[in-house]
C-alpha cells in the first residue's frame, strides 16, 4: 500500500482551501476518519491520505443528487 500522508497545512496548499476549513467543515463531515485521515499511534496529530481524497474530489456527483430549486415556470436552478 503506497500512500502518500500529509499535514493539514500541506494538504490546504495542495488543494487550495485554508486549513482552518478543513480542520473545522471539511473534516468529518466530508473526510473521513480511517478513509481520508489518520491519527497516528492514537495521537492528536492528524495526517490526510491524499490519494483517498483525491479520488473523492475527482468523484462525479450523480445529476439525481445535485442541488435543483424549481422555478415557476416549470425550469430548475442549479443551486
Amino acid at each position: 500500500m503506497d500512500c502518500t500522508f500529509l499535514t493539514t497545512e500541506e494538504l490546504a496548499s495542495r488543494i487550495k482551501y485554508y486549513a482552518r476549513t478543513i480542520r473545522q467543515q471539511l473534516k468529518d463531515s466530508v473526510l473521513i476518519e480511517g478513509t481520508h485521515y489518520i491519527r497516528p499511534f492514537g495521537r492528536r496529530k492528524i495526517l490526510y491520505i491524499w490519494e483517498a481524497i483525491q479520488e473523492e474530489m475527482l468523484r462525479e456527483t450523480p445529476r439525481q443528487q445535485q442541488v435543483v430549486i424549481p422555478m415557476a415556470n416549470g425550469g430548475i436552478c442549479h443551486g
